[in-house]
C-alpha cells in the first residue's frame, strides 16, 4: 500500500501528473481542482494516494490532502461510481462542498460532476447521508478557521451556524448555497445566530 509520494513534479498532463522519485517517475490521476493547485513543474510536492487494482490494472490516484482522500474512498464505496467518478465528482466540488451537498439533499450540486445523473446522485445521498452529515460540514474547520475556532466550543459552533443556515433557507435560499455561506463567517464566543446571519447575507450578495 502506497500511503503517499514526495518528489518532483516532473510533468503534468490533462488528468494526471507524473511525480519523479529518486529517477522513478508515478504516474498520478489527479482531479481537476486539486492540479490546479499544484505547485509549477520542478517544484517538490507530496500527494496521499490511493492504489487501485482491478484484473490486470494498477492505478495510482492522488490528493492533496488526507480529508480529500477519505471523500474519495466514501465515494468509490458507493454502488456505480468508480475512481474516475469519484475523481469526477471531486474535481466539480470540493470536499466541503460535497459534504454540503448531501447535508442538504442538493441533487442538482452533484449532478454538476461528469457522467453523474439524478439517480447516482439520490443514490450517492442516500448512502453517504450518515457519513457526511450536516455536524460534519459546520464542524469540518479549514486552514482560514484555526485562528478562531479554538475560541469557539465545536457544539456550540455548529449550533450557531445550523439555526442561521435555516434562517436562511427560509427565506428562500438554497440549502448548499447557505451553508456555504454561513461557514464563512468567523465567529467568537459573543457572536449570536442574527450576526452570522447578517453577515453571510452579505456575502451572498457579493
Amino acid at each position: 500500500m502506497i500511503s503517499y509520494i514526495r518528489g518532483t513534479l516532473a510533468v503534468m498532463e490533462e488528468d494526471k501528473v507524473i511525480v519523479d522519485v529518486g529517477g522513478v517517475g508515478y504516474g498520478i490521476y489527479m482531479s481537476g481542482r486539486a492540479m490546479g493547485m499544484l505547485p509549477s513543474v520542478g517544484c517538490e510536492v507530496k500527494i496521499h494516494t490511493y492504489l487501485h487494482v482491478k484484473e490486470d490494472i494498477m492505478q495510482l490516484y492522488g490528493f492533496l490532502t488526507r480529508d480529500e482522500l477519505a471523500v474519495f474512498r466514501l465515494l468509490i464505496g458507493v454502488s456505480g461510481i468508480g475512481p474516475k467518478g469519484g475523481l469526477g465528482i471531486l474535481s466539480a466540488l470540493s470536499p466541503d462542498d460535497l459534504r454540503f451537498a448531501v447535508a442538504s439533499n442538493d441533487i442538482k450540486a452533484i449532478q454538476a460532476a461528469p457522467g453523474i445523473g439524478k439517480k447516482t446522485a439520490e443514490k450517492l445521498i442516500l448512502e453517504l447521508k450518515d457519513k457526511l452529515k450536516l455536524e460534519d460540514a459546520l464542524e469540518h474547520i479549514s486552514g482560514n478557521d484555526v485562528a478562531y475556532a479554538a475560541e469557539v466550543p465545536s457544539a456550540n459552533y455548529a449550533e450557531v451556524q445550523s439555526e442561521a443556515v435555516q434562517a436562511l433557507v427560509a427565506l428562500g435560499y438554497g440549502n448548499t448555497e447557505a451553508l456555504r455561506a454561513v461557514k464563512q463567517v468567523e465567529l467568537t464566543e459573543d457572536t449570536g445566530v442574527e450576526e452570522v446571519l447578517k453577515q453571510a447575507l452579505k456575502k451572498m450578495m457579493f
